[in-house]
């Protein structure tokens, strides 16, 4: 079958296409998986909205009745908020969904296959997944990192989720000759808080040095994503104090249930939720909003590079 057969654009997206103009994707996993109704809704129109205000158009990805959907309506969001029957898709998982006509939410590295296939060349994002505490045990490695490694999307995010081992994580992205850069900071941001004890690769300081360094890495011929980690604002940070205790315990309590697979991250972050009394989702929805924003600035310089 031809690649278009599996792909539908959104009016906007289509339109956007036809006009040559800048484009964001955006993932559905933090609408399916990552929040509860009704902020999930709430968030999804609200970061679109951001990427229209700074001059980009959104298209937020997600597998239909089995088809890949580059900009969805508002019904399909409010479907994919409120549905039992959305499957979390990463890149293994996308082949199936397709020939079996199913419902999807896509992770990090599915959207950034499917903004890939519709030549999207920035994504925004929470946090990128990565290696897990205990992967040592585990081999509990999210199919992020080879994305990454392999497919020309850059993605804004507020660096790796808390949950992960940072450490490992920069080491296999390292390992995979993917830059990592602080917008703005010199120490990698760990979603919830704006600092961690780990340097990135390199600080940029505008929306332009990164569109720059985008349009180097793949003029020279170098495959692979780039990290752009933004931190949070400070008015919602969680101190790392704070945050890594209620971690600690929510991996405890990962472990006595048996959680494991991909059912780990979303177990984890609910728990984290209920644990932090609903300010880690406060946290969570201001991070994404602040990478809509510069996610946004960013693809506008690059598209005008292009010119």
């Amino acid at each position: 079958m031809k690649l278009e057969s599996f792909i539908q654009y959104s009016n906007e997206v289509l339109a956007a296409r036809n006009n040559n103009k800048p484009i964001v994707a955006l993932e559905s996993t933090i609408i399916s998986h990552g929040m509860p109704y009704p902020q999930n809704v709430e968030t999804a129109k609200v970061v679109e909205q951001i990427i229209r205000d700074h001059g980009a158009v959104p298209a937020t990805i997600a597998i239909i009745n089995g088809k890949i959907k580059i900009g969805l309506t508002e019904d399909e969001i409010e479907f994919l908020a409120k549905s039992d029957e959305i499957e979390k898709a990463s890149r293994r998982d996308l082949p199936y969904l397709l020939m079996k006509k199913k419902n999807g939410a896509t992770t990090v590295a599915a959207t950034m296959i499917c903004a890939h296939l519709a030549n999207i060349e920035v994504f925004v994002t929470g946090g990128i997944g990565g290696v897990h505490r205990e992967a040592e045990t585990t081999m509990d490695i999210s199919a992020d990192l080879q994305e990454l490694a392999k497919t020309n999307v850059a993605v804004v995010c507020a660096g790796a989720k808390s949950i992960l081992d940072i450490g490992l994580t920069l080491e296999y992205l390292e390992t995979h000759g993917v830059p990592v850069l602080g917008y703005g900071t010199k120490t990698l941001p760990a979603f919830y808080s704006r600092t961690s004890a780990f340097e990135v690769d390199y600080q940029v300081d505008s929306p332009s040095e990164v569109a720059q360094m985008i349009d180097t890495k793949w003029g020279l011929g170098l495959d692979g994503g780039i990290v752009i980690a933004n931190p949070v604002p400070d008015e919602a940070e969680l101190s790392p104090e704070f945050i890594d205790q209620i971690i600690h315990q929510a991996l405890l309590e990962a472990k006595d249930n048996h959680i494991s697979g991909k059912e780990t991250t979303p177990f984890l972050l609910d728990k984290v939720k209920e644990l932090t009394k609903g300010q880690s989702l406060v946290t969570n929805i201001a991070l994404v909003k602040n990478n809509a924003k510069v996610g946004s600035q960013i693809a506008v310089q690059l598209h005008d590079l292009k010119k």
